[in-house]
């Protein structure tokens, strides 16, 4: 760390976010290394330390000799601030090194709302922010992460997207850079050859063509790309990388903890459910990987917790067997199991059983809906028998606090949809009264957190209109007003977040200028709420002619051609078409281990889509 930044930490809030320094942070010479990248995570060191994809990366990158990887996170506002003041660039934790001076600046795209942050560290860095400004080969500014799916809207500021798993793209990506930086190659030329490796989306080698009436007339390749860019995916978790050990933050973050992915994709189909298809198909790790993997991660790190993650952690087929085995050794290192993201329809007395010798953690449960007639039209086969018999299990367990998901604002919603929000939650409360065994003097705690749907790409939903900004405040009274137990709490999710979230979700490249616009009028941290400057992107879209209604809350025909059609992630649009259809006729379809519903995704494996051990 130079002088200069250690002369401004004093005078900001929170002065570990930036001093690096950690344990387990990989230090190298960089006169030994052929390439210098700067992973960054656009939003805080608490929010980003706890991301699971950059622990994998920066480890599998640090793994070679010939490169270094280092962190960069977004700076708050009062460091941003010191930083602007006294002409000190961005820089990495490890090195304290401007990234400016990086052979590749690669930023995850986790969120929509942190477009404007990618804007505020590249400017930070000294760099021009949009691709066509930048024009050397280093530094090469590069992103991955599920909004790839439909990067579009930062189309104009990266020069490369990853669309898949970053442990398959990224060895050879690295390995492509390495030789053409060697050989003098220009940016052009580089990224034209980076186009042909599976998983790559060069944005600048693809033109848009729009109808009058604002759709998208054609979207057509050039130079040699693909008229298709195809997820790269891993075949065998059992095989592919994973790190021994994790850096150690020095501050409390977000979830500090060991977290271990025990298998990726999901069986069930929720139709609004971006992440359930994007990361098909189901791969599952074997538990006895899984077992050492923990073992080792938290003998490395000195966490006394770990969380099996995935989409639907229950559905993981042997969890019973995992479980058994863990414990084994968790118990007598002290060491708490979290099992976040349970099916209600899994969870039985039994997997109760086997965390009996567990620590208690709050348990989650997602319903998504109030109603069985709306849990069909989303695909959520989950009945309210299944909600309440989990939690009668889990209170007979020793749990007191259950968390609940809902959604608002779903497609065919109905005021019946909505008090049935709150009548579940009132019947869970009620189910902890009637347990005969419950823990004298304790109280239940059931915190419902409801959000807003918003339709994304590559679900059977990204079709459907979100619900007007009037509409969502009118369902959010109708809650308010009508629920009666004092021992149930509503949280909502902020309705302007999610309006930006549905606006960018599904946008064009034409929204890039409202992006500009908006972070060069001082927005960054859009996802915060104390933050988010509505009146800035109201400024923002009003400048630009862009009527952000268009993309948020505008059905599509079946016919339109998307802004995200020349990406593929293995789902085919036929397919999604079907649910939707079904979805307004009310029709649920069976989960993949009943009977294969067709998706398309097990092209992207050799024909496999479930990988069960």
């Amino acid at each position: 760390m130079t002088e200069k930044i250690e002369k401004i930490l004093m005078r900001v809030e929170k002065p570990g976010r930036y001093i690096g320094g950690e344990i387990n942070s990989v230090m190298k010479n960089p006169k030994d290394v052929d390439i210098r990248f700067a992973f960054c995570f656009p939003d805080t060191y608490e929010i980003g330390m706890s991301h699971l994809g950059i622990k994998i990366l920066y480890s599998l990158i640090n793994e070679r000799d010939d490169a270094w990887c280092e962190r960069v996170f977004a700076p708050w506002s009062d460091m941003e601030k010191e930083m602007r003041e006294n002409n000190i660039p961005l820089f990495s934790l490890e090195s304290g090194d401007s990234i400016k001076d990086f052979d590749i600046i690669g930023f995850t795209l986790q969120y929509e709302l942190c477009y404007t942050n990618i804007l505020n560290m590249l400017d930070l860095a000294g760099l021009p922010v949009r691709s066509k400004d930048r024009d050397n080969l280093s530094p090469l500014v590069i992103a991955g992460g599920p909004c790839v799916c439909n990067a579009e809207p930062i189309a104009d500021f990266i020069d490369v997207f990853q669309l898949g798993e970053g442990e398959v793209i990224m060895p050879e990506f690295l390995d492509l850079y390495k030789e053409y930086k060697a050989k003098g190659a220009s940016k052009a030329e580089f990224l034209r050859a980076a186009a042909q490796i599976q998983g790559i989306y060069i944005p600048s080698l693809y033109d848009i063509e729009y109808n009058e009436d604002n759709t998208i007339k054609s979207i057509t390749a050039k130079d040699g790309a693909p008229e298709k860019v195809i997820k790269a995916v891993v075949s065998d978790l059992d095989k592919v990388y994973y790190p021994d050990k994790f850096v150690v933050p020095l501050i409390e973050v977000v979830h500090d903890r060991v977290a271990h992915e025990i298998f990726r994709g999901c069986i069930r189909g929720c139709r609004f459910c971006q992440a359930g298809f994007i990361y098909r198909p189901v791969r599952e790790k074997n538990p006895d990987t899984i077992n050492e993997q923990c073992k080792v991660l938290c003998r490395n790190t000195g966490y006394d917790e770990v969380s099996l993650i995935s989409l639907s952690s229950s559905d993981y087929s042997q969890i019973k067997k995992l479980l058994i085995d863990m414990v084994d050794w968790t118990n007598e290192d002290n060491v708490n199991i979290a099992l976040p993201s349970l099916r209600a329809d899994n969870f039985d007395a039994e997997l109760v059983e086997k965390l009996a010798g567990v620590r208690k953690s709050g348990l989650t449960f997602a319903a998504e809906a109030g109603t069985q007639r709306l849990r069909d039209v989303i695909n959520k086969n989950v009945t309210d028998e299944d909600v309440l018999s989990s939690a009668r299990d889990a209170f007979k367990g020793g749990w007191t606090a259950v968390k609940l998901y809902f959604m608002l604002g779903l497609p065919t919603e109905t005021d019946e949809d909505l008090q049935g929000i709150i009548d579940l939650s009132q019947n869970v409360v009620e189910e902890y009264f009637k347990n005969p065994d419950r823990i004298k003097g304790k109280f239940v705690s059931v915190n419902s957190a409801v959000s807003t749907f918003v339709p994304k790409p590559f679900t059977p939903f990204q079709w459907e209109p979100q619900l007007s900004k009037e509409e969502i405040e009118r369902s959010k009274e109708y809650l308010i007003n009508n629920l009666e137990s004092k021992k149930v709490s509503l949280k909502f999710h902020d309705t302007e977040t999610s309006f930006l979230e549905a606006v960018f979700a599904r946008g064009d490249r034409r929204l890039a200028d409202v992006i500009e616009y908006a972070w060069s009028n001082g927005s960054t941290f859009d996802s915060w709420h104390e933050k988010l400057e509505n009146s800035t992107w109201a400024e923002a879209f009003d400048h630009c002619g862009i009527d952000p209604a268009f993309y948020a809350n505008r059905r599509r025909n079946y016919d339109e051609i998307f802004p995200w059609d020349h990406m593929d992630v293995g789902i085919d649009k036929e397919f999604l078409i079907r649910e939707n259809k079904k979805a307004h006729e009310g029709k649920p379809t069976a989960h993949c281990r009943i009977a294969c519903a067709g998706c398309g995704a097990n092209k992207l494996n050799k024909g496999d889509c479930d990988g069960r051990h």
